[in-house]
Formats: C-alpha cells, sequence, structure tokens
C-alpha cells in the first residue's frame, strides 16, 4: 500500500496549518499527545485555537479540533463555520470527523495523514485508532467538506517523533 502524497498549500494554508502544528507543539510541551487545530473564518479570522488535552483533562474526548469546535461553534452561525476552514496538525480522527460534520465546517486543511502517524503510534492498544479516514465520514456527509491533506508532512511529522509510547 502507498502512501499519500503530499498535497500543495497556498501561503495562507501553509500560515495556518503551521500555527497549528505549533499548537500541537504546545500540547507535547504540556503532556499531551501532540495535536493542535485552529478554525479560521472565510475572512482570515481565526475563530478558534486548541490543543490537544487528554493528558491534563484527562477527558478522552479534548483532542484539539474537537475542542476547537466546542469553542467556536456557541460564537459562530453554521453559515459562518460552513465557509471556515478547520486546520489540523493531523488527519482528524472518526470522532472529529464526526464533529466537523456536525458543525457544518465546510473546508479542513491536514497535515500528517493517519498512516504515517500509525508508525509514531506504534502497536500499542492504547494508542491505535480506528482505522478509517476522516475522507469516509466527509464522502457520508450530507454537505460538501473539501479535504485538503496531508500537507507539510515532514513538519507535521516533528511532533510526533519521540512523543509516543513504543
Amino acid at each position: 500500500m502507498s502512501l499519500p502524497q503530499a498535497q500543495a498549500l497556498n501561503d495562507a494554508d501553509g500560515r495556518y496549518l503551521r500555527e497549528a502544528i505549533a499548537l500541537a507543539d504546545t500540547a507535547r510541551e504540556r503532556g499531551n499527545r501532540p495535536f493542535g487545530a485552529l478554525i479560521v473564518a472565510a475572512d482570515g479570522r481565526v475563530l478558534a485555537r486548541a490543543s490537544n488535552a487528554n493528558g491534563e483533562s484527562g477527558d478522552c474526548t479534548a483532542h484539539a479540533e474537537l475542542s476547537a469546535i466546542r469553542l467556536a461553534s456557541p460564537l459562530h452561525s453554521r453559515d459562518e463555520l460552513a465557509v471556515a476552514t478547520l486546520y489540523s496538525s493531523a488527519e482528524p480522527c472518526v470522532m472529529c470527523a464526526g464533529a466537523i460534520f456536525w458543525s457544518a465546517i465546510g473546508r479542513v486543511v491536514y497535515g500528517i495523514d493517519a498512516e504515517r502517524l500509525r508508525v509514531f503510534r506504534g502497536e500499542r492498544l492504547d494508542q491505535k485508532d480506528a482505522e478509517l479516514s476522516c475522507r469516509d465520514v466527509f464522502q457520508a456527509a450530507s454537505h460538501a467538506i473539501e479535504c485538503i491533506g496531508p500537507a507539510l508532512i515532514e513538519e507535521a511529522s516533528s511532533s510526533h517523533q519521540g512523543a509516543w509510547k513504543v
């Protein structure tokens, strides 16, 4: 099986994805798994920023994407979110992809893909994910969700080097 090829990004997408990667590094520094996300409005305003907080909070649902959606959705209409972009340091898991669907966010840009991430996670059961691509969730959605990724793979991978138990 071949790994997905990196996709090219425009300047704005690259800038925001790098910010999500920096948020992943912040999560790691705080003792959490290294994931970060932000939601950006069509006009470039950042609506929410979040880092993974599983380790700090003990909440298994404290993923960066879900936390960013929880921050943004009470303050912004579904119409505004429908034209927003969620930037994630890594491919959203099934739970986060479902939250993206329910929030009506219309576009996702992510760094490292789930297949490459699984190499870092290893074979430990407590680190395994559901092996379903976010694209599968998005394709089943009742509205279009544009998905760009993987992108900036090397940069996004750096957050995970040495971060997982082997």
